[in-house]
Parts: structure tokens; C-alpha cells; sequence
């Protein structure tokens, strides 16, 4: 049988995962410091809370809306020239966006200039940045085999994880001398990933030549994988935007306390995907059995959430969710690359980065609709999709 057609095979160059768990790792940290500095920075330059909300959210527009394009663009023309592009575009974006924001503290702006540049800032880092997820997934599916690929990219996860939890830290560390500093230091972050990459990813692909039709959208080997990243970055997101109304209103406590229990409980997150993902590695097991006990294990942590009436119950529940969603992100990410032919690895890793950006927008909206009905409803409706999205891949046939 000739083998399928690829764009982008593996060569005698002996790939490594570091080069992509740093830059993992970089642009993540740099944009969760933004995320911890929205506040601070809106109130100084008399933004509203809706103008953060809506900058951030451009920005996961962004991101999902041009996924899937840069994954195809690696499939045509290479992984490397691909992430490259991308990674160098976020790191002119970033640090643009970083001597705005300075600008606009040392001017003080008018609220609609200021508004403005938030968003084409935030604008720009999500288009480039939704090629680092992309090109970089469908770079571990060229050189990595199938029944490892759920360990490898549970090694890009680990890493971006360590970014989301040290790029706040880094912010409370430095803050105190300058709202600019800090976002200034790890705009460094993104060149860092920019010169890793160029140093030591491989230079050598080989093209295909023939015309090649990338799989559709609605591609059916892709829509168990598409409905389950949806659904587990939905459900994330929800709990990251309610998590502190959740401690304000079940826990009783004054808002700064509340601000802090619910910062601690995003931290516990990012560790747990950590250990969770680290973990993962070593386990060796199929991305259908991680999805379907990772699901599992998620439901029955947010379910738990519903019941804590203290702040290390909270924190202990969204540790246990935590530890399932770690292993559900990647696993996802692999089952849609071993259901798809070598030359159409970027597209499909692009999909599935599409789907995740997508549930990260609509999570909010629907999360906080739904609060509103109690506070503990947003924790069981999650609960619920992550049991929909195990049994979805239960009857699914082993990638």
C-alpha cells in the first residue's frame, strides 16, 4: 500500500519537545501578565470592567477565528516557517501592546482612545498567537508516533500550565514598582520563544507537491474530537469567570477576601493540570480511556464544588476538576491526530484549536446567565457536559 501523501514528514533530524515547551511556556506567561494587570491598568486609565472583558474576548475571537488557517497554511508550506511567522508576529504584537498601554498611562488617553488600542492590541496577539496551538500540535503529531502523541502534547500543556500560573505571580512580584514594568520584562518572553525555536526546531521538511483538500469543518473523523474541546474549554472558562462570585455569595466573605480565595483557586487550577498532565506521560494509555476517566474525574470535581462551603473545600474540588481536564486537553488534541492522514495534521490540530478558542468566549457569557440562577448551577451544568462529552467517546472505535 503507498503511504499517505504529507506535507510535513518526519526527517533523520532528531526532534526534541523543549524548543515547543518554551515557547509554550512563554507566550502564555506573558499573556496570563496581561490578564492579572487588566485591572489595575482599566481603573487607572478610567476604563469600565465590560471595556477588560470585551479586549480579552477579542482576543480569543481572534484566535479562534484564525486557527484552523494557520494550520493549513503549516500543512502547505511547512511547520517551521509557520511557527516562526507566528511566534515573531505575537512577540512585535505583544511588545507594541505593552508601549501602548505605557503610553496611554503616562498621557492618560481619552477612555475611547485607550478602549481602542486595547482592542487592536488584543486583537493582534490573538491572531498570531492562535499559531503556536496550532502548528505546534500538528508538529508533534509529524514526528511523534500515535500512542504517544497524548503524552507529548500533555508536555506542551504542562508547560503552557507552569506560564499560566507563574505569569501572575511575576505581576505581584514587580507591580509594586510600575503598572509598565512588568509587562515590559515579559514582552522579553515571546523574543526569547522567537530565537529558541529558530535555533533548534528542524530544518528540514519535506513538501508535498500535489494538491491536497484539507478536511472540512463538519469532517466527520472530527466531530467527536471538535464537540469535546468545545465543551471542555467551555467549562473552563466557566469556572474561571464565576469562581469569584462563587466565593463572595456561598462563602460570605468581603470582596477582597473573596478576590483572594478565588486567585488561589485559579492557582490550584494551573498546578493541578500541571500534575495532572505531567502525570499523563508516564501513563502511557490511549486518548479515548484518558478522555473517558479524565471526564469522569472533572465531573465529579466541579459536582463537588457545588457542596464546598469553605475555601480549601472550593479549592480542593476545582484541584479534582483540574486534575481530569488536564487529561482530557491534550488527549482531545491526539485523537483528532490519529484520525486524520499525515498531509492533513494542520488543519485538524487547527480545528480543534478553533473549537477550544470558541468555548473559551461563550463560556462566560452562558456561564454567568446561568449563575444567575443559583450560584451553584454553573458547577453543575459543567459537571453534566463533561459526563456528555465521556459518553460521546465511548462507543468511539480506539484512534
Amino acid at each position: 500500500m503507498e503511504p499517505a501523501a504529507s506535507t510535513t514528514v518526519q526527517t533523520a533530524t532528531t526532534f526534541s519537545l523543549r524548543p515547543l515547551m518554551f515557547g509554550s511556556f512563554a507566550c502564555t506567561m506573558a499573556i496570563m501578565a496581561f490578564v492579572a494587570l487588566a485591572g489595575p491598568v482599566a481603573r487607572t486609565l478610567s476604563l469600565e470592567p465590560w471595556h477588560v472583558g470585551a479586549a480579552i474576548s477579542v482576543s480569543g475571537v481572534a484566535w479562534s477565528a484564525t486557527a484552523r488557517r494557520w494550520g493549513r497554511l503549516s500543512d502547505q508550506r511547512g511547520r517551521r516557517s509557520v511557527l516562526l511567522t507566528g511566534v515573531a508576529g505575537f512577540a512585535v504584537a505583544y511588545l507594541v501592546l505593552c508601549g501602548f498601554i505605557d503610553f496611554a498611562l503616562r498621557t492618560t488617553l481619552p477612555v475611547g482612545l485607550a478602549f481602542a488600542g486595547l482592542l487592536l492590541g488584543r486583537t493582534l496577539v490573538g491572531i498570531f498567537y492562535a499559531a503556536m496551538p496550532a502548528t505546534g500540535a500538528a508538529l508533534v503529531a509529524d514526528h511523534v508516533a500515535p500512542d504517544q502523541r497524548a503524552g507529548a502534547l500533555a508536555a506542551l500543556g504542562a508547560a503552557s500550565g507552569v506560564g499560566m500560573v507563574l505569569g501572575p505571580g511575576f505581576v505581584g512580584l514587580f507591580s509594586p514598582l510600575g503598572l509598565s514594568l512588568p509587562l515590559f520584562v515579559t514582552a522579553l518572553l515571546p523574543i526569547c520563544a522567537y530565537l529558541v525555536l529558530w535555533s533548534f526546531l528542524p530544518r528540514t521538511e519535506q513538501h508535498n507537491t500535489r494538491p491536497m483538500s484539507p478536511p472540512r469543518p463538519n469532517d466527520p473523523r472530527l466531530r467527536r474530537p471538535m464537540l469535546v474541546a468545545f465543551l471542555a474549554s467551555f467549562s473552563i472558562a466557566t469556572a474561571q469567570v464565576t469562581v469569584g462570585f462563587f466565593a463572595l455569595d456561598r462563602l460570605e466573605i468581603e470582596p477582597a477576601a473573596a478576590a483572594q480565595v478565588a486567585g488561589i483557586a485559579l492557582t490550584v487550577v494551573g498546578v493541578s493540570l500541571v500534575l495532572s498532565q505531567g502525570l499523563l506521560r508516564k501513563l502511557g494509555w490511549p486518548p479515548l480511556r484518558l478522555i473517558r476517566i479524565g471526564t469522569t474525574v472533572a465531573a465529579v470535581g466541579f459536582a463537588a464544588t457545588t457542596l464546598a462551603t469553605t475555601a480549601w473545600g472550593l479549592w480542593l474540588a476545582l484541584g479534582l476538576a483540574a486534575l481530569g481536564m488536564g487529561w482530557v486537553n491534550p488527549s482531545v488534541s491526539a485523537l483528532a491526530a490519529n484520525s486524520v492522514e499525515d498531509h492533513e495534521q494542520g488543519v485538524a490540530a487547527g480545528t480543534i484549536t478553533a473549537m477550544q478558542g470558541l468555548g473559551s468566549i461563550v463560556g462566560p457569557a452562558v456561564g454567568t446567565l446561568v449563575y444567575a440562577i443559583s450560584e451553584g448551577a454553573p458547577y453543575l451544568m459543567v459537571a453534566a457536559l463533561f459526563l456528555v462529552a465521556g459518553f460521546l467517546v465511548r462507543n468511539t472505535k480506539p484512534a
